[in-house]
């Protein structure tokens, strides 16, 4: 036998003592859970948790296993209380836990014929999401500003809103999460739109005219690298990509141009100088459809939240610790400054799962024990399965 395999070996006999030692673990686990079931008593004790993960830590010589130590136990506590979850029922408790109960509970179907609001001008890719989700006799208008999008909805003046909140070149649209984490709305949907930024221009007008390009912010970044072949441009960031190519068209300046869409270049008359100025060839806008009111649609696989972290070391890991044991997909996570409060964040994520799912009111039930706040965003069908 080479030294490899006795190395094995003996890992193999120790794994069977720790398996052995598990179930026990387990099985007394289990009646502390009847107890509490008994005697009306949570499920979480977060004060006694880090007692233990403290003390067992503690107890490991070198100073370098001690976190590895303290991450088992995360683990290890972490599924006590899902075991424990099946034996006791708990009350709503916290209020961001007892807000999302009511909401489920007051979830509405599809709006018919709905109206809806998108930040920019008619050819902008906001617009475009809009009837690519909603079809394309579908009633939308659009607002100047994204928190005015957000005031239609809570005016009733619309039934859904159309934003984008995170390109593939250029990351998270930061206004939209932080106007997310003001209301207290719900996104029902998403749609996927693929950019393709054009440069155009008055008839005529030549690359050598051009002085000033006009775009949304987003569209100047995503087109930085052909930007940066004509460095004496003036850039100036606009409203929205398609308010831009209104404004070259309506200035009649033969000095300007505009980063847009084709479709936008076809509404106001221009004529397109290049194409593909975006250097990313796969260069994706994600929108999230939002609704003042919780929808539970068919199909629903994907879940969005908001959490508020406790201001101590551990408390994102151990949030994310519920994640792994439940064996749920974390599919993204976006941390936002709360302001007021130096050096505190809100976090938003992503993740699969139905919100009916058998043992996720539990999971939430654990997460909103362990936030500070917690929010329940939506539950809707991923892109990604649109033409599956």
């Amino acid at each position: 036998m080479s030294g490899l395999d006795q190395y094995r070996q003996e890992i193999d006999h120790i794994d069977e003592e720790l398996v052995e030692l598990f179930l026990r673990r387990m099985e007394i686990t289990g009646r502390v859970g009847e107890w509490k079931a008994a005697h009306g008593v949570p499920v979480l004790d977060a004060g006694r948790e880090r007692q233990v993960i403290a003390a067992k830590t503690a107890l490991a010589a070198d100073p370098a296993r001690r976190a590895d130590v303290a991450e088992l136990y995360e683990s290890i506590m972490a599924i006590s209380r899902r075991q424990q979850r099946g034996l006791v029922t708990e009350d709503a408790g916290d209020p961001g836990y007892a807000a999302y109960v009511e909401a489920v509970a007051k979830a509405r179907p599809p709006v018919e014929r709905p109206r809806v609001v998108y930040q920019g001008e008619p050819g902008c890719y906001s617009e475009e999401a809009a009837v690519g989700f909603f079809g394309k006799d579908v009633s939308s208008r659009g607002l100047p500003w994204f928190n005015d999008v957000f005031t239609a909805l809570e005016r009733g003046e619309a039934d859904y809103a159309v934003l984008p909140v995170e390109n593939s070149s250029t990351g998270s649209i930061r206004q939209v999460y932080d106007l997310l984490a003001q209301y207290h709305y719900y996104m029902v949907g998403e749609y996927q739109v693929k950019v393709e930024h054009c440069l155009m221009a008055l008839p005529g007008v030549g690359l050598e005219d051009i002085r000033t390009v006009y775009s949304h912010e987003q569209g100047l970044m995503q087109s930085e690298k052909y930007l940066d072949q004509h460095r004496e441009w003036e850039r100036v960031p606009t409203l929205d990509t398609a308010g831009s190519a209104k404004q070259v068209a309506e200035t009649g300046d033969r000095t300007a141009a505009a980063i847009c869409s084709r479709r936008a270049a076809e509404i106001y008359g221009l004529h397109i100088l290049a194409e593909g100025v975006n250097y990313n060839s796969q260069n994706h806008t994600r929108f999230v459809v939002v609704a003042p009111v919780m929808e539970l649609r068919p199909g629903r696989n994907k879940i969005s939240a908001l959490f508020r972290l406790p201001h101590q070391s551990g408390s994102l890991h151990e949030i994310l610790t519920v994640f792994a044991v439940q064996g749920l997909n974390l599919l993204k996570i976006e941390s936002r400054p709360i302001p007021g409060r130096g050096w505190e964040y809100l976090f938003f994520l992503d993740f699969t799962g139905d919100l009916a799912a058998p043992g996720m009111d539990g999971m939430l039930h654990e997460l909103s024990q362990l936030a500070s706040q917690v929010r329940i965003l939506g539950n809707f069908k991923a892109w990604e399965d649109e033409d599956a």
